[in-house]
C-alpha cells in the first residue's frame, strides 16, 4: 500500500518544485516520528510492559498502559504546538537552498504545520501495537499501516483535486491526507485492543517506577536517535544543495529499498521484541540467543536477495512503478542510480531492527548510542569527500556504508553481551544465502535477456516482464536455498505447509 501510495504521488508531482516542498515538510514530523514512533518509545515501552505482563499482573499493566498514553499525549501536543509555530523558521533550518526559488520555503512551512499533529496519532498508534503484540495480537497491528496509506491515497487525492478549487496548491492536499492516514492508522487497532481487556482511564502520574523506567531507557536511545536525526538533517541538506529533483529521487529510491526492510527487517523486529523482552523478564539467556540468531538469519535469507533484486532490476521496476504522469524517463533513470546505492546496506539496515531490540531487553542501551554516533561521522566524512564526483548518489551510498559499520559495532558488541551466539552457524547460513542469490542473479540475467521485448512495451507488458523476472528470480532462489539445505528455510516452508494442511482439514470437514 506504501509503494501504490508513492506511484500515485509520482504520477501526480513527479520529482521537483512541489514534491521536494513536501518529502521536506514531512521529514520535519517525521524526524521526531522515528523517535517517539518506531523507535525508542516503542522498544522502550514493549520492554516495560512485558515486564509488568509477566510478574506483575493484569492491573499494574493496565494502569502503567494509560498513564503512558496520557503522558505521551500531553508531551507531545506540547511539541506539536512549538513545531506549528516554529515551522518556517526549521524549514529554513533544514533546506537552506529552497530560499532560490519563490515560494518553496512558504509552501514547505505550510505542509509542515499541517501535518505536524501526525507526529501525536502515529505515537499513541505505535504505543496501541506495543500492547497488542505483547498479547500475542500480530495481524491488525500490521494492517494499521495500511490503513494509514489507504487514508493517505484516498485523502490525499481527493483532496488534491478539489483544493485547487479554492486557491491552494494540490500538493497540500496530499499533506492533509497524510494526517488523516495518521487517524486511521491509530482507529482500527482500538477495537482490538478493547477485545483484550483494556480500558483507557485518563491518569498522569509522573512517579510511576514503570513510566519513569520507560524513561530512563528512552534516554540514551534518544540521545542515539538524536545522532540518526542529525544524519537525516545532514543528507537533506546535502539533497537540497544538488540539482532540483535530488530530494525527489532520494525519496523515491528509499520509499522502494523501505518494501523490504518494513515488509522483513521491521516486520521480524516487532515479531520478535516480545519474545526478546520475555526472554530477558525470565532471564533465559539461551533462549534469548536462539531467538535473536535465528531472526538475524531469517532476515539475512529474504534481505540480501532482495538488495540484489533491487540492484539488477532497478531501472525496470521503477519505470512501471513511477515512469507515468509527471514522472520522465530522466528522474527513473537518477532514481534508480540513488536505489542500487540504497540497496547496498539493505541487509545491515534490516538487521540492525532486530538487533536494537535486543539490547533494550538487557536494558542496556548506550551501545547503539555510541554506534549512532559513529555511523554520522563517517557519513559526513563520506559525503564531504565524494559529493563532488557523485552529486546526490553519495548521499545514497553513504548511507548504506553508515548502516554496514552500525551492523559490525552492534553485532561485535551483542556477541560479548550475550556470551557468544553460534558464529558459524551465522557465518554457514549467510554463505549459503550468498551462494543461493548469486544463482539467482544468474537467472536474473539470463531471464532479462528473454523477456527484454516486455520491458519496452506498454505498462501491461512492462508488468508482465517484471512479475515474470520477480517471479522466476524467486523460485529459482527458493530452489537453490532448498538445495543448501538452509534450516531456517526450511522451517519457514514447513509452517507454510503446515497452515496450509491446517486449512484444508478444516475445509474438508465444513458441510
Amino acid at each position: 500500500m506504501g509503494l501504490i501510495r508513492e506511484q500515485v504521488f509520482a504520477g501526480m508531482f513527479g520529482a521537483g518544485f512541489a514534491c521536494d516542498a513536501f518529502v521536506v515538510a514531512f521529514r520535519i514530523p517525521n524526524l521526531l516520528r522515528d523517535l517517539f514512533g518506531e523507535g525508542a518509545l516503542s522498544a522502550a515501552f514493549v520492554t516495560v510492559f512485558s515486564d509488568h505482563d509477566t510478574n506483575k499482573g493484569e492491573d499494574a499493566t493496565w494502569r502503567l498502559a494509560s498513564n503512558v498514553l496520557s503522558f505521551i499525549t500531553v508531551l507531545l501536543s506540547l511539541i506539536t504546538l512549538t513545531g506549528i509555530l516554529l515551522a518556517e523558521p526549521v524549514a529554513r533550518l533544514l533546506a537552506p537552498d529552497f530560499a532560490a526559488v519563490p515560494g518553496k520555503t512558504e509552501l514547505t512551512a505550510l505542509m509542515t504545520r499541517i501535518m505536524f499533529p501526525f507526529l501525536i496519532l502515529v505515537a499513541l498508534a505505535a504505543v496501541v501495537m506495543g500492547m497488542l503484540n505483547t498479547k500475542g495480537k500480530f495481524f491488525i497491528p500490521a494492517m494499521s499501516s495500511s490503513f494509514f496509506n489507504l487514508g493517505s491515497i484516498i485523502g490525499g487525492v481527493s483532496l488534491a483535486w478539489l483544493l485547487p478549487r479554492f486557491g491552494h496548491p494540490a500538493i497540500v492536499g496530499m499533506a492533509w491526507g497524510t494526517l488523516l492516514g495518521g487517524l486511521l492508522q491509530l482507529l482500527v487497532q482500538l477495537p482490538a485492543l478493547r477485545k483484550t481487556g483494556f480500558r483507557f482511564r485518563p491518569l498522569l502520574d509522573l512517579r510511576d517506577p514503570g513510566l519513569r523506567r520507560i524513561l530512563w531507557l528512552m534516554l540514551p536511545a534518544t540521545v542515539g536517535l538524536s545522532a540518526t536525526q542529525i544524519n537525516v538533517f545532514v543528507n537533506t541538506n546535502f539533497a537540497a544543495s544538488c540539482m532540483e529533483g535530488s530530494v525527489s529521487w532520494l525519496n523515491y529510491a528509499f520509499r522502494l529499498v523501505q518494501l523490504p526492510i518494513g515488509v522483513f527487517g521491521v516486520a521480524f523486529s516487532i515479531a520478535a521484541m516480545p519474545v526478546l523482552a520475555r526472554h530477558a523478564a525470565q532471564k533465559d539467556l539461551a533462549g534469548l540467543r536462539q531467538t535473536f540468531s535465528s531472526s538475524l538469519v531469517m532476515v539475512f535469507s529474504l534481505t540480501i536477495p532482495a538488495a540484489v533484486g533491487l540492484t539488477l532490476l532497478a531501472g525496470p521496476i521503477i519505470r512501471l512503478i513511477f515512469e507515468h504522469g509527471a514522472f520522465t524517463a530522466e528522474d527513473t533513470a537518477r532514481t534508480a542510480e540513488a536505489l542500487i546505492c540504497y540497496s547496498c546496506g539493505l541487509f545491515a539496515y534490516s538487521a540492525v531492527k532486530i538487533m536494537v531490540p535486543v539490547f533494550y531487553a538487557l536494558n542496556d542501551t548506550k551501545y547503539p548510542v555510541i554506534s549512532s554516533f559513529m555511523a554520522v561521522t563517517m557519513n559526513i566524512v563520506f559525503i564531504l569527500l565524494t559529493i563532488d564526483l557523485l552529486s546526490f548518489r553519495a548521499i545514497a551510498l553513504s548511507t548504506s556504508c553508515s548502516m554496514v559499520l552500525n551492523f559490525l559495532f552492534l553485532g561485535t558488541v551483542l556477541h560479548r553481551k550475550l556470551a557468544g551466539f553460534s558464529l558459524r552457524n551465522l557465518a554457514l547460513g549467510t554463505t549459503k544465502i550468498i551462494a543461493a542469490s548469486a544463482v539467482m542473479a544468474f537467472g536474473i540475467f539470463g531471464m532479462n535477456m528473454l523477456v527484454q521485448p516486455l520491458l519496452a512495451g506498454a505498462i501491461p507488458l512492462q508488468l508482465a516482464g517484471v512479475a515474470l523476472l520477480i517471479g522466476g528470480a524467486g523460485l529459482l532462489y527458493a530452489a537453490a536455498l532448498h538445495f543448501f539445505k538452509l534450516p531456517e528455510f526450511d522451517e519457514i516452508t514447513h509452517k507454510i505447509k503446515q497452515r496450509l494442511g491446517r486449512r484444508r482439514a478444516i475445509g474438508a470437514t465444513q458441510p
